[in-house]
Protein backbone atom coordinates (compact mmCIF):
# COMPACT_ATOMS: atom_id res chain seq x y z
CA UNK A 1 0.00 0.00 0.00
CA UNK A 2 2.34 2.75 -1.40
CA UNK A 3 5.01 1.99 1.26
CA UNK A 4 2.86 1.92 4.61
CA UNK A 5 1.82 -1.94 5.91
CA UNK A 6 -1.77 -2.86 7.42
CA UNK A 7 -0.08 -2.66 11.36
CA UNK A 8 1.84 0.93 10.01
CA UNK A 9 -1.91 1.89 8.95
CA UNK A 10 -3.54 0.90 12.34
CA UNK A 11 -1.11 2.59 14.12
CA UNK A 12 -1.92 5.79 11.89
CA UNK A 13 -5.47 5.40 12.87
CA UNK A 14 -5.50 4.96 16.31
CA UNK A 15 -2.94 7.88 16.83
CA UNK A 16 -5.38 10.04 14.77
CA UNK A 17 -8.33 8.79 17.05
CA UNK A 18 -5.52 9.33 20.45
CA UNK A 19 -5.13 13.09 19.04
CA UNK A 20 -8.78 13.82 18.37
CA UNK A 21 -10.02 12.84 21.78
CA UNK A 22 -6.98 14.63 23.19
CA UNK A 23 -8.46 17.68 21.18
CA UNK A 24 -11.60 17.16 22.30
CA UNK A 25 -10.67 17.39 26.12
CA UNK A 26 -8.43 20.12 25.47
CA UNK A 27 -11.72 22.00 23.88
CA UNK A 28 -13.92 20.40 27.11
CA UNK A 29 -15.17 23.56 29.32
CA UNK A 30 -16.33 23.28 33.16
CA UNK A 31 -18.20 25.35 34.63
CA UNK A 32 -16.10 26.28 37.58
CA UNK A 33 -16.74 25.55 41.62
CA UNK A 34 -15.14 26.38 44.39
CA UNK A 35 -12.84 24.04 46.50
CA UNK A 36 -13.80 22.01 49.77
CA UNK A 37 -16.64 19.31 50.40
CA UNK A 38 -20.04 20.89 49.95
CA UNK A 39 -22.27 19.28 52.43
CA UNK A 40 -25.95 20.00 50.81
CA UNK A 41 -29.23 18.95 50.17
CA UNK A 42 -32.00 17.79 47.66
CA UNK A 43 -34.72 20.69 47.14
CA UNK A 44 -37.78 21.70 45.09
CA UNK A 45 -39.31 24.77 43.76
CA UNK A 46 -38.31 27.77 46.22
CA UNK A 47 -40.53 27.88 49.10
CA UNK A 48 -39.95 30.57 51.50
CA UNK A 49 -40.71 28.51 54.91
CA UNK A 50 -38.29 25.68 53.51
CA UNK A 51 -35.16 27.99 52.68
CA UNK A 52 -36.07 29.38 56.12
CA UNK A 53 -35.94 25.58 57.38
CA UNK A 54 -32.66 25.21 55.60
CA UNK A 55 -30.95 28.14 56.75
CA UNK A 56 -31.51 26.98 59.83
CA UNK A 57 -29.99 23.82 59.08
CA UNK A 58 -26.53 25.54 58.08
CA UNK A 59 -27.26 24.26 54.62
CA UNK A 60 -25.56 26.63 51.84
CA UNK A 61 -26.00 23.85 48.28
CA UNK A 62 -28.39 22.63 46.89
CA UNK A 63 -29.41 19.54 44.37
CA UNK A 64 -32.81 20.68 42.59
CA UNK A 65 -34.90 18.64 40.44
CA UNK A 66 -37.18 20.87 37.61
CA UNK A 67 -40.49 21.32 36.74
CA UNK A 68 -41.56 20.21 33.28
CA UNK A 69 -43.45 23.22 32.28
CA UNK A 70 -40.29 25.22 33.25
CA UNK A 71 -37.62 23.06 32.22
CA UNK A 72 -35.72 25.26 29.43
CA UNK A 73 -32.64 27.57 29.84
CA UNK A 74 -34.65 30.34 30.52
CA UNK A 75 -36.38 28.38 33.43
CA UNK A 76 -33.30 26.80 34.89
CA UNK A 77 -31.77 31.32 34.84
CA UNK A 78 -35.42 31.64 36.84
CA UNK A 79 -34.56 28.75 39.47
CA UNK A 80 -30.73 29.33 40.12
CA UNK A 81 -31.41 32.91 40.39
CA UNK A 82 -34.74 32.49 42.94
CA UNK A 83 -32.15 30.08 45.42
CA UNK A 84 -29.16 32.31 45.09
CA UNK A 85 -31.13 35.80 45.91
CA UNK A 86 -32.06 33.72 49.09
CA UNK A 87 -28.36 33.26 49.79
CA UNK A 88 -28.31 29.85 48.23
CA UNK A 89 -25.95 28.14 45.61
CA UNK A 90 -27.11 25.49 42.94
CA UNK A 91 -24.84 22.97 41.84
CA UNK A 92 -26.93 20.53 40.11
CA UNK A 93 -30.37 20.48 38.01
CA UNK A 94 -30.55 16.96 37.80
CA UNK A 95 -33.53 14.20 37.16
CA UNK A 96 -33.70 15.58 33.52
CA UNK A 97 -37.05 16.23 32.19
CA UNK A 98 -37.89 17.27 28.83
CA UNK A 99 -41.34 17.67 26.56
CA UNK A 100 -41.78 14.13 26.41
CA UNK A 101 -41.35 13.28 29.96
CA UNK A 102 -38.74 11.58 32.05
CA UNK A 103 -34.90 12.39 31.05
CA UNK A 104 -33.38 9.57 33.66
CA UNK A 105 -33.55 5.94 33.31
CA UNK A 106 -34.97 6.13 29.85
CA UNK A 107 -35.61 2.67 29.03
CA UNK A 108 -36.03 4.06 24.91
CA UNK A 109 -31.94 4.49 25.77
CA UNK A 110 -30.97 2.08 28.00
CA UNK A 111 -32.81 -0.14 25.69
CA UNK A 112 -32.88 0.76 22.37
CA UNK A 113 -36.56 0.93 22.14
CA UNK A 114 -38.84 3.07 19.37
CA UNK A 115 -37.97 6.55 20.11
CA UNK A 116 -34.49 6.74 21.48
CA UNK A 117 -33.07 9.57 19.26
CA UNK A 118 -35.98 11.67 20.25
CA UNK A 119 -35.42 11.29 23.60
CA UNK A 120 -31.44 11.55 22.96
CA UNK A 121 -32.09 14.92 21.63
CA UNK A 122 -34.28 16.21 24.20
CA UNK A 123 -31.44 15.06 26.74
CA UNK A 124 -29.14 16.94 24.94
CA UNK A 125 -31.02 20.13 24.80
CA UNK A 126 -31.57 19.84 28.69
CA UNK A 127 -28.09 19.55 29.35
CA UNK A 128 -27.92 22.60 26.94
CA UNK A 129 -30.28 24.49 29.28
CA UNK A 130 -28.50 23.45 32.95
CA UNK A 131 -25.27 24.84 30.95
CA UNK A 132 -26.28 28.07 29.76
CA UNK A 133 -28.49 28.64 33.25
CA UNK A 134 -24.40 28.75 34.64
CA UNK A 135 -25.22 25.40 36.49
CA UNK A 136 -22.33 23.33 36.81
CA UNK A 137 -23.20 19.39 36.94
CA UNK A 138 -26.14 16.77 36.24
CA UNK A 139 -26.67 13.80 37.28
CA UNK A 140 -28.17 10.72 34.93
CA UNK A 141 -28.97 7.52 35.60
CA UNK A 142 -29.20 4.42 33.01
CA UNK A 143 -31.52 2.22 34.55
CA UNK A 144 -33.76 0.13 31.37
CA UNK A 145 -36.72 -1.00 33.91
CA UNK A 146 -37.00 1.48 36.70
CA UNK A 147 -35.68 1.27 40.85
CA UNK A 148 -36.53 -1.61 42.25
CA UNK A 149 -38.24 -1.85 45.81
CA UNK A 150 -40.46 -4.11 47.83
CA UNK A 151 -42.20 -1.19 49.61
CA UNK A 152 -42.03 0.06 52.91
CA UNK A 153 -40.78 -1.34 56.34
CA UNK A 154 -40.76 -0.13 59.90
CA UNK A 155 -36.49 -0.77 61.29
CA UNK A 156 -36.13 -1.94 64.61
CA UNK A 157 -35.89 1.56 65.67
CA UNK A 158 -39.07 2.21 64.56
CA UNK A 159 -38.95 4.67 61.45
CA UNK A 160 -40.42 4.23 58.07
CA UNK A 161 -37.72 3.54 55.22
CA UNK A 162 -37.98 1.88 52.05
CA UNK A 163 -37.18 -1.68 51.73
CA UNK A 164 -35.96 -4.36 48.71
CA UNK A 165 -36.49 -7.75 49.43
CA UNK A 166 -35.63 -9.40 46.03
CA UNK A 167 -37.93 -12.76 47.14
CA UNK A 168 -40.78 -10.98 47.99
CA UNK A 169 -43.95 -10.66 45.31
CA UNK A 170 -44.08 -7.03 46.06
CA UNK A 171 -40.62 -6.67 44.28
CA UNK A 172 -41.06 -4.29 41.12
CA UNK A 173 -39.59 -1.44 39.56
CA UNK A 174 -41.03 1.85 39.54
CA UNK A 175 -39.95 4.95 37.07
CA UNK A 176 -41.90 8.10 35.82
CA UNK A 177 -45.35 6.89 36.56
CA UNK A 178 -44.23 2.99 35.22
CA UNK A 179 -44.34 -0.28 36.89
CA UNK A 180 -41.78 -2.94 36.01
CA UNK A 181 -42.82 -6.60 37.43
CA UNK A 182 -40.49 -9.73 36.90
CA UNK A 183 -39.98 -12.20 34.97
CA UNK A 184 -39.31 -10.16 31.74
CA UNK A 185 -40.00 -6.05 31.93
CA UNK A 186 -39.87 -5.91 28.57
CA UNK A 187 -41.10 -9.49 27.06
CA UNK A 188 -37.28 -10.45 26.27
CA UNK A 189 -34.22 -11.05 27.33
CA UNK A 190 -31.60 -8.81 26.77
CA UNK A 191 -27.99 -9.45 25.89
CA UNK A 192 -24.90 -7.59 27.64
CA UNK A 193 -23.53 -6.80 24.56
CA UNK A 194 -26.83 -4.31 23.49
CA UNK A 195 -26.71 -2.51 26.53
CA UNK A 196 -22.74 -2.02 25.78
CA UNK A 197 -23.75 -1.03 22.37
CA UNK A 198 -27.12 1.22 23.57
CA UNK A 199 -24.65 3.08 26.29
CA UNK A 200 -21.69 4.03 23.45
CA UNK A 201 -24.39 5.07 21.07
CA UNK A 202 -25.98 7.38 23.94
CA UNK A 203 -22.46 8.68 25.36
CA UNK A 204 -21.38 9.23 22.32
CA UNK A 205 -24.03 11.80 21.59
CA UNK A 206 -23.74 13.45 24.83
CA UNK A 207 -19.87 13.93 25.40
CA UNK A 208 -19.28 17.00 22.84
CA UNK A 209 -22.65 18.69 23.59
CA UNK A 210 -21.55 18.06 27.81
CA UNK A 211 -17.88 19.71 27.19
CA UNK A 212 -19.41 22.48 25.03
CA UNK A 213 -22.08 23.67 27.87
CA UNK A 214 -19.51 22.72 30.54
CA UNK A 215 -21.72 20.82 32.40
CA UNK A 216 -20.15 17.82 34.48
CA UNK A 217 -22.42 15.05 34.07
CA UNK A 218 -22.86 12.47 37.03
CA UNK A 219 -23.59 8.96 36.52
CA UNK A 220 -25.35 7.06 39.47
CA UNK A 221 -25.11 2.93 39.85
CA UNK A 222 -28.05 0.68 39.21
CA UNK A 223 -30.54 0.67 41.93
CA UNK A 224 -30.45 -1.68 43.34
CA UNK A 225 -27.39 -3.51 41.27
CA UNK A 226 -28.37 -6.60 40.27
CA UNK A 227 -26.37 -7.89 37.20
CA UNK A 228 -29.93 -8.89 35.78
CA UNK A 229 -33.07 -7.91 36.74
CA UNK A 230 -36.91 -8.91 34.65
CA UNK A 231 -34.39 -9.78 31.48
CA UNK A 232 -32.55 -6.34 31.65
CA UNK A 233 -28.54 -6.53 32.53
CA UNK A 234 -27.46 -4.13 34.94
CA UNK A 235 -24.09 -4.85 33.22
CA UNK A 236 -22.64 -1.28 33.76
CA UNK A 237 -23.26 0.79 36.49
CA UNK A 238 -23.66 -2.07 38.55
CA UNK A 239 -20.03 -2.97 39.55
CA UNK A 240 -16.38 -1.37 39.71
CA UNK A 241 -15.35 -3.28 36.07
CA UNK A 242 -18.86 -1.82 33.81
CA UNK A 243 -18.03 2.14 35.40
CA UNK A 244 -14.54 2.12 34.75
CA UNK A 245 -15.36 1.05 31.67
CA UNK A 246 -17.67 3.05 30.71
CA UNK A 247 -16.04 6.30 31.68
CA UNK A 248 -13.18 5.21 29.68
CA UNK A 249 -15.91 4.94 26.77
CA UNK A 250 -16.74 8.49 27.64
CA UNK A 251 -13.24 9.28 27.43
CA UNK A 252 -14.08 13.17 28.60
CA UNK A 253 -13.49 15.52 31.48
CA UNK A 254 -17.40 16.38 31.50
CA UNK A 255 -18.26 12.48 32.23
CA UNK A 256 -17.72 10.97 36.00
CA UNK A 257 -19.16 9.33 38.71
CA UNK A 258 -22.19 10.23 41.14
CA UNK A 259 -21.68 7.73 43.67
CA UNK A 260 -24.81 6.79 45.43
CA UNK A 261 -23.41 4.91 48.44
CA UNK A 262 -26.37 3.43 49.47
CA UNK A 263 -26.90 1.55 45.67
CA UNK A 264 -23.39 0.61 45.86
CA UNK A 265 -24.08 -1.20 49.47
CA UNK A 266 -27.46 -3.11 48.40
CA UNK A 267 -25.13 -4.80 45.86
CA UNK A 268 -22.28 -5.46 48.86
CA UNK A 269 -19.90 -7.78 47.27
CA UNK A 270 -20.99 -8.26 43.85
CA UNK A 271 -19.92 -4.52 43.05
CA UNK A 272 -16.58 -5.48 43.14
CA UNK A 273 -14.87 -2.56 45.27
CA UNK A 274 -15.36 -1.01 48.81
CA UNK A 275 -17.26 2.79 48.31
CA UNK A 276 -13.72 3.76 49.95
CA UNK A 277 -11.45 1.96 46.37
CA UNK A 278 -14.53 3.61 43.82
CA UNK A 279 -13.76 6.94 45.66
CA UNK A 280 -10.16 7.07 45.31
CA UNK A 281 -10.13 5.72 41.95
CA UNK A 282 -12.52 8.28 40.46
CA UNK A 283 -11.27 10.87 42.49
CA UNK A 284 -7.66 10.30 40.90
CA UNK A 285 -9.21 10.83 37.98
CA UNK A 286 -11.17 13.69 38.58
CA UNK A 287 -14.07 11.94 37.33
CA UNK A 288 -16.06 12.00 40.80
CA UNK A 289 -18.86 14.79 41.05
CA UNK A 290 -21.46 13.91 43.59
CA UNK A 291 -22.09 11.79 46.43
CA UNK A 292 -25.81 10.62 48.02
CA UNK A 293 -24.76 9.62 51.31
CA UNK A 294 -26.55 6.75 52.37
CA UNK A 295 -26.93 3.65 54.16
CA UNK A 296 -28.70 0.59 54.24
CA UNK A 297 -29.06 -2.58 56.63
CA UNK A 298 -27.66 -5.77 54.47
CA UNK A 299 -26.65 -6.26 50.71
CA UNK A 300 -29.01 -8.08 48.68
CA UNK A 301 -31.11 -9.81 48.21
CA UNK A 302 -32.91 -8.11 51.22
CA UNK A 303 -32.01 -4.52 52.07
CA UNK A 304 -33.38 -2.16 53.94
CA UNK A 305 -32.60 2.02 53.75
CA UNK A 306 -30.88 3.34 57.26
CA UNK A 307 -30.32 5.82 58.60
CA UNK A 308 -26.07 6.72 58.26
CA UNK A 309 -25.64 5.38 61.97
CA UNK A 310 -27.97 2.17 61.62
CA UNK A 311 -27.00 0.22 58.92
CA UNK A 312 -23.97 -1.97 57.81
CA UNK A 313 -21.50 -0.18 56.71
CA UNK A 314 -19.43 2.40 58.69
CA UNK A 315 -20.21 5.79 56.48
CA UNK A 316 -17.29 7.62 58.40
CA UNK A 317 -14.84 5.71 56.29
CA UNK A 318 -16.45 7.45 53.29
CA UNK A 319 -16.28 10.79 54.58
CA UNK A 320 -12.36 10.20 55.14
CA UNK A 321 -11.75 9.10 52.16
CA UNK A 322 -12.98 12.12 50.74
CA UNK A 323 -11.43 14.81 52.67
CA UNK A 324 -8.21 12.69 51.84
CA UNK A 325 -9.00 12.76 48.40
CA UNK A 326 -9.73 16.58 48.71
CA UNK A 327 -13.24 15.93 47.23
CA UNK A 328 -14.53 19.43 46.44
CA UNK A 329 -17.81 18.02 44.91
CA UNK A 330 -21.24 18.02 46.69
CA UNK A 331 -22.87 15.48 48.79
CA UNK A 332 -26.47 14.81 50.14
CA UNK A 333 -28.65 12.68 52.76
CA UNK A 334 -30.36 10.60 50.20
CA UNK A 335 -34.13 9.04 50.29
CA UNK A 336 -34.56 10.57 53.80
CA UNK A 337 -36.17 7.66 56.73
CA UNK A 338 -39.21 8.88 57.59
CA UNK A 339 -38.03 9.89 61.27
CA UNK A 340 -40.12 11.41 63.62
CA UNK A 341 -44.10 10.23 61.83
CA UNK A 342 -46.03 7.42 62.84
CA UNK A 343 -44.54 3.84 60.98
CA UNK A 344 -45.79 3.66 57.04
CA UNK A 345 -47.29 7.27 57.02
CA UNK A 346 -46.68 8.35 53.84
CA UNK A 347 -43.46 9.76 53.67
CA UNK A 348 -43.22 13.18 52.02
CA UNK A 349 -39.20 14.10 53.23
CA UNK A 350 -37.91 11.68 50.23
CA UNK A 351 -34.73 13.35 49.24
CA UNK A 352 -35.31 16.45 52.20
CA UNK A 353 -37.35 18.06 49.87
CA UNK A 354 -40.86 18.12 50.76
CA UNK A 355 -43.34 16.60 48.08
CA UNK A 356 -46.82 17.52 49.46
CA UNK A 357 -46.59 21.03 50.54
CA UNK A 358 -43.89 22.16 52.66
CA UNK A 359 -42.93 20.15 56.35
CA UNK A 360 -39.47 20.43 58.55
CA UNK A 361 -37.84 16.76 58.22
CA UNK A 362 -36.42 15.42 61.13
CA UNK A 363 -34.51 12.82 59.13
CA UNK A 364 -33.05 15.34 57.31
CA UNK A 365 -31.96 17.35 60.54
CA UNK A 366 -30.44 14.07 61.93
CA UNK A 367 -28.56 13.34 58.80
CA UNK A 368 -27.20 16.61 58.44
CA UNK A 369 -25.88 16.89 61.72
CA UNK A 370 -24.08 13.48 61.05
CA UNK A 371 -22.50 14.22 58.29
CA UNK A 372 -21.21 17.38 59.69
CA UNK A 373 -20.05 16.05 62.73
CA UNK A 374 -18.17 13.53 60.53
CA UNK A 375 -16.68 16.31 58.32
CA UNK A 376 -15.26 17.69 60.91
CA UNK A 377 -13.64 14.70 62.57
CA UNK A 378 -12.48 13.52 59.35
CA UNK A 379 -10.61 17.21 58.34
CA UNK A 380 -9.35 17.21 62.00
CA UNK A 381 -7.08 13.97 61.41
CA UNK A 382 -5.47 14.85 58.10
Amino acid sequence: MDGINRRELGNVALGGAAALAAASSASAKLIPLPPGIKIGVSAGQPNAEHMSYLKQLGVTWVSLAPEQKSADAEGFIRLREQWEKAGFKVYNIGSGVGPSGSLHNMPEVTLNLPGRDQKIEEYLNYIRYVGKAGVPYSTYAHMGNGIWSSGRTVSPRGYSARDGDANSPEWKGNWSGKVYTQPLSHGRVFSEQEIWDNYTYFIKKVVPVAEEAGVRIGIHPDDPPQRMLAGVPRCIFSNFEGYKRAIEIANSPNIGVCLCVGSWLEGGAATGADPVEVIKYFAAKKKLFKIHFRNVSAPLPHFTEALIDDGYYDLSKVMRALVEVKYDGIMIPDHIPAVGVMPNAPDTTRGGAATAGYQPSPGLAYLLGCMNGMLKSAQSKV
